[in-house]
């Protein structure tokens, strides 16, 4: 991406500009693009099977509810609370921390958000001035680059693709470092590719990181999700001394099927975390108490729920990759983590499908919707043309259904 990006409507006068050129610039979410398209022709009466959204399919736990129902009638719970989180959730994401990664913190050092996305964006914008570039391997999550234009920072792009598993290599990212960057943003699991890096390839990328002074961002939200062989590393766990530069985002939404309930957080130094609470005071004040409190149950109970949601995502994760690896013009890597595949479908860009040519994979895309109602997102929402991102965080019986009608329909595509 480009720092001298054209803004609209320079020309007028600021009087006469409707959308400020700042906000102007932001791309609609093209998960939730196509999950609202999905679910609006389904409500619709239509038998659309939907892979877009990256959200569990299982109910939030009965306990977290109960908790939840407990918080609505407390009126201590009416009221404002610290625009930080509350002190006894806090307390508790500080140990779970060191339960699930080793890696001990303070309460001072956590910052409760409103979902993972606010997360993101305070972390960035708590470091960055304009200017400061921060690397981010692709494909990536469609609010990373978001958010780091947000917040003044420029995002550098570093493309993996399926003949490294969607991993990059310090490499790559030595050869994208410049003068100005600040940050490396490191995600492990992936979201859109299931990409799992080892502790030896995440021990190399923070050394790097350290070795050049540089800043890191780690994603953990999918930190419980993990399959196979693969292992889920932690990098201020692993390298204590990355600590003072390294910046924690993470939230109950994957672990406890919490996606609604919008509760994060950032962990990481002192005096970040002081910087984007008063950014917080002043952009939303507290998290929903009711909300929190549900959280502290979450954090605070044991993972047997997640073990459950695990197996049957593994269960899904083989039979999606299975499915789509018989498609002639399909190469789909075996995700290690989260619950998304990402094929390639380079193979199929061009062919007549049913008297069209898609030569992109959002033509593809939107040829798939329509031709037999099953909904996926397109690599270009996440800096890749050229692939499809299926999340199997839906029924075994719809999942199957959904790959066969693509089956059938990509079946019939000639040169």
């Amino acid at each position: 991406m480009s720092a001298s990006t054209p803004q609209p409507n320079q020309s007028l006068r600021p009087a006469d500009r409707r959308v400020s050129a700042r906000i102007g610039a932001i791309a609609e979410s093209a998960t939730l693009a196509v999950d609202a398209k999905a679910k609006a022709l389904k409500a619709a009466g239509r038998p659309v099977i939907g892979f877009g959204a990256g959200e569990p399919d299982f109910p939030t736990p009965d306990y977290i509810v109960e908790a939840a129902v407990d918080a609505c009638r407390d009126p201590k719970n009416h009221r404002y609370t610290p625009a930080g989180g509350l002190p006894e959730l806090k307390d508790a994401i500080a140990a779970k921390t060191l339960r699930d990664s080793g890696y001990r913190v303070d309460a001072s050092q956590v910052l409760v958000t409103n979902g993972g996305k606010q997360a993101i964006y305070e972390a960035f914008a708590a470091i960055l001035d304009p200017g400061d570039e921060v690397i981010v391997p692709a494909p990536y999550w469609t609010t990373y680059p978001e958010s780091i234009q947000l917040a003044g920072g420029v995002p550098v792009e570093v493309v993996a693709d399926e003949t490294t598993g969607y991993k990059v290599s310090v490499e790559q990212l030595e050869a994208a470092r410049t003068e100005n960057t600040k940050v490396v943003l490191f995600v492990s699991p992936s979201n859109p590719t299931g990409a799992v890096y080892t502790e030896a390839e995440a021990e190399a990328i923070g050394r790097w990181a350290l070795e050049h002074g540089l800043w890191v961002l780690t994603d953990e939200i999918y930190e419980h999700l993990v399959y196979g062989d693969a292992t889920f590393t932690s990098l201020p766990a692993l390298l204590p001394e990355l600590a003072d530069k390294c910046i924690v985002v993470n939230g109950v939404a994957k672990t406890y099927a919490m996606t609604g309930w919008r509760v994060g957080w950032v962990i990481g130094p002192k005096d970040v975390i002081k910087a984007a609470t008063n950014l917080q005071s002043h952009a939303t004040s507290n998290v929903s108490n009711v909300a929190q409190r549900a959280a502290i149950a979450a954090v605070a109970g044991d993972l047997s729920a997640v073990h459950e949601m695990r197996t049957a995502f593994d269960r899904r994760r083989r039979t999606i990759v299975r499915m789509l690896n018989e498609i002639d013009g399909v190469v789909c890597p075996e995700p290690e983590g989260a619950f998304y595949a990402y094929p390639s479908v380079k193979g199929l860009l061009g062919k007549e499908i049913r008297g069209q040519r898609p030569q992109t994979s959002a033509e593809l895309a939107s040829l798939i919707l329509d031709e037999v109602e099953v909904a996926a997102v397109p690599g270009e929402a996440f800096g890749t043309p050229g692939y499809l991102r299926f999340s199997y965080a839906l029924g075994d019986e719809d999942l199957v259904e959904g790959i066969s009608r693509i089956q059938k329909l990509l079946g019939e595509a000639r040169d």
